[in-house]
């Protein structure tokens, strides 16, 4: 009886443990590898303007690079002359343009280039009652006056305009004061350093010819501005450059998949739904991607253009599994430290572009691109 009961206390201890192991949650863990300076996260909050925050966040590190120092940069200066800019195209369109909040890289660039740029404390860019960023009178504002506008067939005044986004966004100073010194935008934007021609996009699509620049059909890109398309193993290995001879990239790629999870601070291409899993009993099995397989998503509305991020870094899970490490814009409230990390298989399926500066591609594909 006693050798029996030693005998039954001894397996149901070691089912106890199996059982006991089964549940015990999957953990990504990360080791950064390369890792590039980055100014704090922001929230852009009730707002569309992650292809801003994005942006912003990229030159802030361009900055930084360049031996500028750390500076604080206005998102709220550049979507104003965004929604300039746009109004002025959907009427010219006959009211088939895109006035929506969404954008892409290269809208920052040319607002950088034609018009200058703010520090944040010269231009906030919030007017109304929050104490953070909140687009929706906004935007349904600027639909209203658009469509207005297209029903009289006649361009909007600049008053009207100016008006909108005055009530929301604020004044824009003339001149402000920023560390000792007066600046205009255009003369701020000039006394950085930086020259907007430097900072390229680029893509990877078969259904136009490589090394050459093409015009990607996402709907952001309202401007219909041209990229520079390469093969998706040239792709990648621009990203890799960038990062390991230290320039950072912006990310314009897919949210909305199964394997984007904010409170698992990864982004893996997987089929299966891990949003909603509080807990991982098991590591998200990831889809190999290749320069097919990402045509068909992209071609089948599986890739869709609705975020942009910063990638600042290089790492590895506990498998080895390559990633990159990226600074989203959704503050630190919901997302962490404000970074997750995407799978390289996840960066190579479910992006549409990146930008970059033309002197971190590697020299071979700079050639064969004409940059």
């Amino acid at each position: 009886m006693k050798k029996w009961t030693i005998a039954a206390l001894l397996a149901s201890t070691a089912a106890f443990a199996q059982t006991n192991e089964a549940v015990q949650p999957y953990v990504y863990e990360f080791t950064i590898e390369k890792e590039l300076a980055a100014t704090p996260v922001k929230d852009q909050a009730k707002t569309g303007t992650c292809w801003c925050h994005a942006m912003t966040s990229f030159i802030e590190s361009e900055l930084i690079r360049t031996g500028k120092g750390e500076h604080d940069l206005s998102e709220m200066f550049v979507v104003r002359h965004n929604y300039i800019r746009r109004i002025k195209d959907n009427v010219l369109r006959r009211g088939r343009g895109n006035v929506s909040p969404g954008s892409i890289g290269h809208m920052h660039t040319w607002v950088m280039k034609n018009v200058g740029l703010m520090p944040e404390e010269a231009y906030r860019g919030i007017a109304y009652d929050s104490e953070k960023h909140n687009h929706d009178e906004l935007n349904q504002w600027v639909k209203a006056i658009n469509a207005k506008a297209v029903e009289m067939k006649k361009p909007l005044p600049t008053e009207i305009v100016e008006g909108v986004l005055d009530a929301y966004l604020g004044k824009v100073p003339e001149k402000f004061v920023y560390q000792g010194k007066e600046y205009t935008a255009e003369s701020f934007g000039k006394s950085l350093g930086l020259n907007a021609d430097d900072y390229v996009e680029i893509t990877s699509f078969t259904h136009h010819p490589f090394y050459e620049k093409v015009m990607v059909e996402v709907p952001d890109n309202w401007d219909y501005e041209k990229m520079y398309n390469v093969p998706l193993d040239e792709f990648m290995q621009i990203i890799d450059h960038a990062i390991n001879t230290g320039y950072t990239v912006v990310w314009d790629g897919d949210l909305s998949e199964p394997g984007y999870v904010f409170q698992h601070y990864v982004a893996v291409n997987t089929k299966e739904d891990i949003r909603n899993q509080k807990q991982l009993s098991a590591k998200a099995v990831e889809i190999p991607v290749t320069q097919e397989s990402r045509q068909v998503y992209f071609e089948t509305f599986q890739t869709v253009d609705d975020h942009l991020e910063h990638i600042t870094g290089i790492a590895h899970d506990q498998d080895g599994v390559k990633y990159y490490k990226t600074k989203n814009s959704f503050g630190t409230e919901r997302n962490g430290t404000g970074y997750h990390y995407l799978s390289e298989e996840y960066v190579k399926g479910k992006t549409i572009s990146i930008v970059v500066n033309k002197n971190s591609i590697p020299k071979l594909i700079r050639r064969k691109l004409g940059i």
